[in-house]
């Protein structure tokens, strides 16, 4: 039930969030349904929704299209704020062009590996050997601690390599402190362990987080799975719209 005179923001993540997770994320296409629920609920909250990602913003504005929702992309490296403007974090990228390289190599040694240059961030998928995550794990610490500027962010069955000063809970309060996010109470919904520090950011502020999975969380609320994250955010829709009535 939608509270009595609330304002909310919105900040979504994509995938396990509003779509499953697939082997390969090439493989996955939001419905024309989820678009035009996003859309609806961005319009009812004055434009106060924004994805929230690991995935570059050119992946999510064809993936939403004709949509084009202020992003925190590549885990907020990519910033497009809600005037538009388009903000990219640079300082890390001869780092990370060098690390890039010996995980290129990592990957080539083992076919089950695959690589994603995000252009930002680079990824390394382990999800058709999940075995090997602990091992991946403390290969890819030791090859990053001469880099201060890189940081490991871990996932289901992906280590990413990111800016070591940025973040999903960065990305989260900067937005909350521009039109039309400010002054209303933010709403995150995540799954991984890239959307923790979004929840710490949303309770801080005595918002809503909310894990979609089993995993521990700090997140205060649980929603099973995507299909129930898409029913969710309809019942605040129509909230919304009797609170207007």
């Amino acid at each position: 039930m939608q509270e009595p005179d609330a304002r909310f923001a919105y900040f979504l993540d994509v995938d396990g969030t509003l779509l499953p997770i697939a082997e390969s994320p090439d493989v996955v296409v939001p419905s024309v349904a989820v678009c035009d629920l996003l859309r609806r609920l961005a319009d009812a909250n004055e434009g106060a929704l924004a994805l929230v990602s690991g995935r570059p913003l050119h992946e999510l504005d064809v993936m939403f299209a004709p949509n084009r929702f202020p992003v925190a992309a590549q885990h907020g490296a990519e910033i497009r704020n809600p005037g538009g403007r388009i903000h990219w974090s640079e300082n890390h990228l001869t780092a990370l062009k060098q690390v890039g390289d010996k995980m290129r190599r990592l990957a080539d040694m083992d076919g089950r590996l695959r690589l994603e240059d995000k252009g930002l961030a680079i990824s390394l998928h382990y999800r058709r050997a999940p075995h090997l995550g602990d091992g991946l794990t403390t290969t890819m610490l030791e090859m990053l601690a001469p880099y201060r500027t890189l940081r490991l962010q871990p996932g289901k069955c992906v280590l990413e390599v990111c800016p070591a000063e940025l973040g999903k809970g960065q990305a989260v309060e900067a937005f909350t402190h521009q039109a039309p996010f400010a002054g209303r109470r933010p709403v995150y919904i995540g799954d991984d362990l890239t959307d923790e520090s979004g929840f710490e950011a949303v309770n801080a502020m005595h918002g809503i987080s909310i894990k979609v999975g089993p995993e521990p969380s700090v997140a205060g609320l649980r929603l099973a799975d995507p299909a129930a994250v898409i029913r969710w955010l309809e019942a605040r829709l129509d909230g919304t719209r009797a609170g207007h009535a």
